[in-house]
């Protein structure tokens, strides 16, 4: 049963162009059908979190890790009796907006666009759902609900100051309200990504031999979890042991959120998801001794996996691979694909031009990218991980 401050389908805002209802499914399901149907979501399957995709096909890309985030806050957002269909069309679409190589890629192609209004992976995914996608009669994009949007700006909180300009141009069409927090569905996606990365970087780091499991079980809430599997199951084979180990991780973070946030969703009692969106802090919230917990694991994290030397050199061969690759797409749109022809010859100015190239480098995936550099420029010496555990 759905709570007082959820978000009302049959309440929603609507489309910027306005369609007819589905006799058997919600808006908010639409929204997650098309962003599933997307060309966009289809190529998070070969971009990467953290390693680059050809290191193997057990690490996590863009795709499981969207997947995996969505499964998380459909139950949170049950639980709390919020629409879980919003959570999910906004937790499968949040990284839509990735650059090939993760973060690292990210960095390259933000510095690249600083003259050109700037890139931003939340902003970027915004132009892709209302814009690059083009696949439907009516419209540009995904024609998503206002919720939706909204949810995909505003998802880690309000959004102040200077705007990136693919947020600037999308909040001037759609009024996003950028000043309040989101609702509670798209702070619930929010928080199930944070959930989401730091177990699955624990399995990701561990299968990579970045680290080990002593050197995990050292840490906060993980320590307990091999602790409690090693009591239940003693002598059990290391990978079970570790797999049980985790998952029971991943289920303290859940529990821990669940009870939280639905001990300050009572203590506020938003009268409905307006007022919910107008309480001045976000509701959806980690208890702070799990905050505090989550601290510690995260700059493991940092420090181990991240920034090891590994993964340093990957950053750097994929900044060199975005740097190369921006100034003869811009200097030579020519080498762009026939279908952005078109667009190329509407670009009014060189800045128009860049943003047309930073779009479709974003949009690529690793090996594109790999493989378009190969051709373009000449080969970049990809390095490898070591051999995993």
């Amino acid at each position: 049963m759905s709570a007082r401050f959820a978000t009302d389908p049959l309440r929603a805002r609507g489309r910027r162009v306005p369609e007819e209802e589905s006799a058997f499914r919600s808006p908010f399901q639409r929204d997650r059908d098309r962003i599933i149907h997307s060309s966009a979501f289809r190529r998070l399957k070969h971009k990467t979190q953290v390693f680059v995709a050809h290191e193997g096909d057990y690490y996590r890309t863009r795709l499981t890790h969207s997947i995996e985030v969505a499964q998380v806050a459909r139950t949170i957002s049950g639980a709390l009796g919020l629409n879980a269909d919003l959570t999910e069309a906004v937790a499968l679409a949040h990284d839509l907006g990735h650059t090939p190589f993760g973060h690292a890629g990210e960095d390259a192609l933000a510095a690249l666009m600083a003259p050109y209004g700037g890139f931003d992976h939340n902003a970027q995914a915004l132009r892709i759902v209302t814009v690059l996608e083009r696949h439907y009669a009516e419209f540009d994009g995904l024609n998503l609900t206002w919720e939706t949007l909204e949810g995909l700006a505003k998802h880690n909180g309000p959004v102040t100051g200077d705007l990136p300009l693919a947020l600037a141009e999308c909040d001037a069409v759609h009024g996003l309200e950028l000043h309040t927090h989101a609702g509670g569905e798209a702070q619930v996606a929010a928080i199930a990504d944070d959930i989401a990365y730091n177990n699955h970087d624990l399995h990701d780091g561990l299968r990579a031999g970045l680290f080990t499991d002593d050197e995990i079980a050292a840490l906060p809430i993980v320590g307990a979890c091999y602790a409690e599997v090693d009591r239940r199951y003693p002598g059990l084979d290391p990978k079970r042991r570790r797999f049980e180990a985790l998952r029971r991780v991943f289920g303290e973070m859940v529990g821990d959120v669940i009870a939280t946030s639905g001990a300050r969703l009572a203590e506020s009692a938003p009268a409905d998801v307006a007022a919910l969106r107008h309480l001045g802090a976000p509701v959806i919230r980690f208890s702070p001794a799990m905050w505090q917990d989550l601290q510690a694991i995260r700059a493991f994290l940092f420090t181990r996996m991240y920034r090891a030397p590994a993964v340093n050199e990957m950053r750097r061969m994929v900044a060199r691979v975005i740097g190369d690759l921006f100034p003869v797409y811009l200097d030579a749109p020519e080498h762009l694909p026939e279908e952005w022809r078109a667009d190329v010859a509407r670009a009014p100015d060189r800045a128009a031009l860049a943003r047309l190239v930073g779009d479709y480098i974003a949009g690529m995936t690793d090996r594109f990218a790999l493989q378009s550099h190969a051709r373009l420029v000449g080969g970049a010496e990809v390095p490898h991980l070591p051999e995993g555990v």
